[in-house]
Order: structure tokens, then C-alpha cells, then sequence
């Protein structure tokens, strides 16, 4: 073993630990939001999950993975530009697009890797990429791979997006999350298609944390756009999807590496993701919306994600300890994934949760709350 890199390997990781923000995963065995976590002895329910509707265990959904796991096997073996494209790619692209309202649409490995393809192709060096401060790690990631200039905007704030883009001369670019990951509040979709407008820019919307809301089409008129989704959240299976104009389409199947060098989506995660789209579709997805819309009204928040900022990586582990000790599991949120001095309790609702564990969940919040402040 070098001994140069074992000891600076060492020293990384201590550094972590003593900055509070050490991280390992936990095993959850769980159908849904309760189950057994590793180190609990009883089970505890989770809000943590993206899996917002649930879908990822709904039985309709569940028996078309089984048929096409029996039918076509788990892998898909290749890439979709060697042998990997299944018609169940085909026909879930087909469905995306009919649902988000675009000419086509094509499937990604993974969410990141949608994102890092599409901006790692469309940012030249001669385009100008707007990026807002809190966007997702795979927008900053797929900023940092292109060659594109980037400018990052303060979060929400159109007038200095403005600022921006009125000293820019050339093709533009603007990217925002639609639902932001880490906050849970919303684009200015209207200003942003404004702005696009007035500088003749692309817009590029990741849509993976918009489950319940307005479509952000009634804003778009006169907007190229391009839609970036997951299929892990909203629909509960694994992938990812950018959907917009013809030629977009085709020319990151030519371009985009993050698709012609991975292997194709699974077909089983294709089927499932399929079958949760009709779900979705139907009006057992519109009961599915109205329960989630329910448990967000419980805890007052504008989305299903709902952050409690406490401040130090310590009170937010702690926090998180104190819900966990009554079976309710919230982990806490540490830097680099949020702002130093902003960690906090993420909370992540689905329809699967009940109103019961909801009110349980909001009571213990506000104890908790008292027990900060009289500390």
C-alpha cells in the first residue's frame, strides 16, 4: 500500500468526522415507508424517501418489472446506439412525451446523467450557461463538463438573471430545478420563460422534484424548452429523461456521452416506469396526488419536501437522533449537500404515509422545536 495516499486518505476522512458531516449508508428493509433500519431493534417510518407517490411498490407496477425481468431479462446489455434499445424504451419515450407535451423524448441511465448529457452537449464555448445557486448537483456537475461560460444566479432572483443575460451577446442558456431539492420551493417558471424571451434563450427545466402543481407549459409559450425528469421519484422505478423539440432529441443520441457510452437503462426499470406512468395517468394517480397533497397540508409546507434549517451539523444530528429514538426517521442534511450553517431536517412526504404518521411526525417537530430553544 502507498503510504502517501493511505495517509492522506486517512487524513481526509478525519477531517470529515470532526467537521460532523461523516456519512454511511444504513441498510432499510422496507416495501414502502416503514420497515427495519440497521441499528433499531423496532421498525421506524421514514420521510426521507423519493419515492413521492409510492408507485414504487404498487402492484400494477410491480407485475409489469416481473413480466419484463421473465420476458427480456434485468439487463438490456449494451448501449441503445449498439443493441441495448428495447421497444419498451421506445414506448416509454412515446408515453413521456405525449405526457410532458413535446415532440420526443429520450431515456438516461440515471437522472444525473440526463442532466450532465444535455448540458455537456449543448454547452459550446460559445454559449452562455445562467445556473441558479441552488440547483442540483447534476446541473452544477453538467455545468462544470461543458464548455459553455457559466454564471450562477443568486436563488429565485430574476433581476439579477436579467443583469446577466443583458451583458451577454450570444446564444444563451438558463437551467433551474423546477422544485428545488434541498428547499422545496419553486421556480419563477413566468419569469424565467420571460427572460428566455426577451434574450432569445433556451430554457432547461429538471422537473424530477415536481409531483403535484401547475404545469409549467402555461408559462412557456414562444419558449424552447427542454425537460429534464426522473423516473425515480414521481414514478418510483430508476432512470432518467430529457424531453423537447425533434432535433434536440436526436442530437443528444449523437452527441450526449453520457448516452452513447453507458449501457441502456434496464428494461425492467423501463417496464416498471411505464406501468407507473399509466398509473400515473389514471384517476388511481389522481387519488395518489390528493393524498400526497393532503399530507403536505398537514405540515403546512408548499411542496412534499419540507427542510427544518437548524444550523450546526451537530444540532441537526442530534435532531435527527431524537425522532429516531420515537420511530421516526429524518436524516440529517450536512454539508456539501446544503450551505455551512444551513443542515438541517429534510422532510420528504408520499402519498404512502398516513394522516397519522404525518400528525406524529408535525407534534414531535414542534416539541423538538421547544426543546432547541430552551437549551
Amino acid at each position: 500500500m502507498s503510504e502517501a495516499w493511505d495517509e492522506r486518505t486517512g487524513q481526509r476522512l478525519s477531517q470529515i468526522a470532526d467537521a460532523c458531516r461523516n456519512r454511511a449508508p444504513r441498510v432499510f428493509e422496507a416495501v414502502g415507508q416503514v420497515g427495519y433500519l440497521e441499528g433499531c431493534t423496532q421498525p421506524v417510518c421514514a420521510f426521507a424517501s423519493n419515492d413521492y407517490l409510492g408507485l414504487s411498490h404498487h402492484p400494477a407496477v410491480v407485475s409489469a418489472a416481473i413480466e419484463a425481468a421473465e420476458r427480456m431479462g434485468v439487463g438490456a446489455g449494451a448501449s441503445r446506439l449498439v443493441t441495448g434499445s428495447r421497444l419498451v424504451h421506445k414506448q416509454l419515450e412515446d408515453e413521456i412525451a405525449e405526457w410532458k407535451g413535446t415532440e420526443r423524448s429520450v431515456l438516461f441511465p440515471t437522472g444525473y446523467q440526463a442532466n450532465i448529457g444535455l448540458l455537456g452537449s449543448l454547452g459550446e464555448k460559445d454559449v452562455l450557461i445562467c445556473s441558479d445557486e441552488l440547483n442540483h448537483a447534476s446541473i452544477i456537475d453538467g455545468c462544470r463538463l461543458s464548455r459553455a461560460r457559466i454564471e450562477v444566479y443568486r436563488h429565485l432572483d430574476m433581476g439579477h438573471l436579467d443583469s446577466i443575460l443583458s451583458g451577454w451577446h450570444g446564444m444563451a442558456m438558463i437551467v433551474s430545478d423546477l422544485v428545488f431539492s434541498m428547499d422545496g420551493d419553486t421556480a419563477r417558471v413566468a419569469g424565467l420563460a420571460e427572460l428566455c424571451r426577451r434574450y432569445d434563450a433556451l430554457l432547461v427545466l429538471d422537473e424530477a422534484h415536481h409531483v403535484v402543481g401547475d404545469d409549467p407549459r402555461e408559462f412557456l409559450d414562444g419558449v424552447t424548452v427542454l425537460r429534464v425528469g426522473t423516473l425515480s421519484k414521481t414514478l418510483g422505478s430508476q432512470g432518467g429523461v430529457v424531453a423537447g423539440p425533434s432535433r434536440f432529441v436526436e442530437l443528444l443520441e449523437n452527441v450526449a456521452r453520457s448516452y452513447i457510452f453507458s449501457t441502456a437503462l434496464s428494461p425492467v426499470a423501463a417496464a416498471a416506469a411505464l406501468a407507473a406512468l399509466k398509473t400515473y395517468r389514471s384517476a388511481e394517480g389522481e387519488r395518489l396526488r390528493s393524498a400526497l397533497i393532503r399530507n403536505i397540508g398537514e405540515l403546512g409546507g408548499d411542496s412534499q419536501i419540507i427542510p427544518i434549517v437548524i444550523g450546526s451539523e451537530e444540532d441537526a444530528l442530534r435532531a435527527s437522533s431524537e425522532l429516531l429514538a420515537m420511530g421516526m426517521w429524518v436524516p440529517a442534511i450536512r454539508p456539501p449537500t446544503v450551505p455551512v450553517g444551513t443542515s438541517r431536517l429534510r422532510v420528504s412526504l408520499s402519498a404512502d404515509h398516513t394522516i397519522d404518521q404525518v400528525r406524529a411526525l408535525r407534534d414531535a417537530l414542534e416539541a423538538q422545536r421547544i426543546r432547541r430553544l430552551n437549551r
